[in-house]
C-alpha cells in the first residue's frame, strides 16, 4: 500500500521547487522516484541491503544500451569457481541461469560504482524469482512467488508435487526488457540513498550536511512485520549473503511489545526533526496486519506525542484488498487486509 501515487500526488501538490525530501524507511525508493520525477532533492534511508540496492537503481542515469553491454561483457569476461550447492539450488534454476547469476554476482560484489552496474543490479534483483510466464521469461527461477523468496523446504514440496523443473532462460533478453521498461526515459539523476538505522541520526544526514527537508514521507514496517530480510534471503544471497535462509534480524525497530515500536519510532521521528526546516510536513502511511491485534493508528499517535510533530489530520487511505494480495495465492485461509491511514504532522 505504498504506490508511486501516493508520494508523487502530495509532492507535486503541495511542494515547492527547490524542496528536499527525507523517507528514514525507504524501502524500494518509492518516495525517491517520485521525488526525482518531479525534480527535488531525495535521501532514502533503509536497514535492508536489498532495499538500499534496488532505491539506488532508481536514482541512476543509465543508458539500455549500455547496461545489456555490461550484462553481456561480464558473462563473456567472470569465470566462477563454485556454485551453490544443495537439492534447493537445483530445482530453482537451470544450470546455465545459475553460472549467469554467480558470475553477475562475482562482478557486481567486486564494483558496483557505475551507473551502469547500479542499474544491472538492480534489474537482476526483481528478475530473481517469481512466476512462470507461459510465452517469454521474465524471472530467472522455477516458479515462485513474486515479491518474496519462498523457503527451501517449502520451494521443494511446492516444485516435486507439480513437476516444476527449472527451465534454460534467456538471462540478456530478460535484462534487456526491464531496462527498456525502467530505462528507456531519462529523468535528472538527483537524490541519494545511504544503508543503515533510522534511530541514528548521523545516517540521516546527507553528504552536504547543511542540507535540511521540507518533507517526509515514509511507511514504517507495520508492528508485528519482522520477517523482512528472511523474506529476502535470495536477493540478500545475491548482495553477498550466506546462500541459506537468516532469521536474525539486525538494525531493525523493535518487534517486542508495542511500547517497544513506539519508543524506537519516536527516536526516528525526533532525528528526523532535527534535521528537518522548520514548519516541514510529514505524512506517515501505516496500518496493521491482521495476525497482531492492534490499532495500528494509535502507534503511530502514541509515536509522536513527545517529539516536535503535531498531527494535523488523518485520512483513510483504504486497505490492500482494494489491489491483488499476492499472498491470499499461497495461504489456505485468506486473510483480511485492515484499513490504512495517512497521518500528517508538521514540525512546530
Amino acid at each position: 500500500m505504498f504506490p508511486l501515487d501516493f508520494p508523487l500526488r502530495i509532492l507535486e501538490k503541495k511542494a515547492n521547487p527547490g524542496e528536499r525530501v527525507l523517507d528514514p524507511f525507504c524501502g524500494r525508493g518509492t518516495t525517491n522516484f517520485a521525488a526525482r520525477l518531479l525534480g527535488l532533492f531525495s535521501l532514502g534511508v533503509d536497514s535492508n541491503p536489498v532495499a538500499v540496492a534496488i532505491t539506488e537503481a532508481k536514482l541512476v542515469n543509465a543508458k539500455v544500451e549500455n547496461i545489456v553491454k555490461e550484462a553481456e561483457t561480464i558473462l563473456h569476461e567472470v569465470k566462477v569457481d563454485a556454485l551453490p550447492e544443495g537439492e534447493f539450488w537445483q530445482w530453482a534454476y537451470h544450470p546455465s541461469v545459475l553460472t549467469a547469476l554467480c558470475k553477475w554476482r562475482k562482478a557486481l560484489l567486486e564494483d558496483c560504482r557505475s551507473a551502469e552496474r547500479k542499474a544491472l543490479r538492480g534489474i537482476i534483483l526483481g528478475a530473481l524469482h517469481g512466476p512462470q510466464p507461459k510465452y517469454s521469461a521474465s524471472y530467472f527461477s522455477n516458479q515462485c512467488p513474486r515479491t518474496y523468496a519462498p523457503k527451501p523446504r517449502y520451494a521443494l514440496n511446492f516444485w516435486k508435487k507439480h513437476k516444476l523443473h527449472p527451465k534454460p532462460v534467456d538471462v540478456i533478453e530478460v535484462v534487456r526488457k526491464r531496462a527498456e521498461r525502467f530505462y528507456a526515459y531519462q529523468h535528472e539523476s538527483i537524490g541519494e540513498v545511504k544503508l543503515g538505522d533510522s534511530r541514528q541520526i548521523g545516517t540521516l544526514r546527507p553528504q552536504n550536511s547543511k542540507i535540511k527537508f521540507h518533507w517526509v514521507i515514509t511507511s514504517p514496517p507495520y508492528y508485528g512485520m519482522h520477517t523482512y530480510l528472511a523474506d529476502q534471503w535470495l536477493r540478500l544471497w545475491f548482495l553477498g549473503g550466506p546462500p541459506t535462509v537468516e532469521y536474525r534480524a539486525v538494525n531493525q525497530l523493535s518487534h517486542k511489545s508495542p511500547s517497544d515500536f513506539v519508543k524506537d519510532l519516536a527516536t526516528v521521528w525526533n532525528n528526523v526533526a532535527a534535521l528537518c526546516e522548520s514548519k516541514a510536513w510529514m505524512v506517515i502511511r501505516f496500518g496493521s496486519i491482521p495476525q497482531r491485534k492492534i490499532d495500528g493508528l494509535q502507534l503511530i499517535r502514541d509515536s509522536l506525542k513527545d517529539t516536535p510533530w503535531q498531527i494535523t489530520g488523518i485520512h483513510d487511505a483504504g486497505s490492500a484488498s482494494n489491489g491483488l494480495r499476492q499472498a491470499n495465492s499461497f495461504l489456505r485461509q485468506k486473510s483480511q487486509a485492515k484499513m490504512e491511514h495517512d497521518i500528517w504532522a508538521r514540525l512546530e
